[in-house]
């Protein structure tokens, strides 16, 4: 059954429901006659994550040299983002802390947990040397 949404010669609105689309149109309960309304649209897939913590100001200047406002505005931001990311792990991303991201880890920074000797391995240090 497909539910659609009718007003009737007389302004009466009201709701019917349908087998198909292309069933005729109910009749009012006044007797005349009706036509469809166009209904809202529901648009799917929409859902934003909402901003990332790598978009979240690290600075002092980036939350507007300490604005009320503007901390407030992060802090319900960042609130949200955790909820979400409790539901959602996936969206979390590697949380572990960096410990090395210069020289030899410029391109893969050393993450807390990591193996030391592949990441050397990797890193483009020894190849300048």
């Amino acid at each position: 059954m497909i539910i659609y949404d009718y007003r009737c010669a007389n302004g009466h609105r009201f709701e019917g429901a349908v087998p198909a689309m292309t069933s005729p149109n109910p009749a009012c309960a006044c007797g005349a006659e009706t036509n469809r309304l166009i209904s809202r649209a529901n648009i799917g897939g929409r859902a934003s994550a909402g901003h990332s913590r790598e978009e979240m100001p690290t600075t002092w200047r980036g939350i507007g040299n300490g604005d009320a406002g503007a901390v407030r505005l992060w802090h319900e931001r960042m609130t949200k983002r955790e909820k979400l990311e409790e539901k959602y792990p996936e969206l979390a991303g590697d949380r572990r802390p960096i410990l090395a991201h210069e020289g030899a880890f410029a391109a893969a920074p050393l993450r807390a947990g990591d193996d030391l000797a592949p990441a050397v391995a990797q890193s483009t240090w020894k190849k300048e040397q």
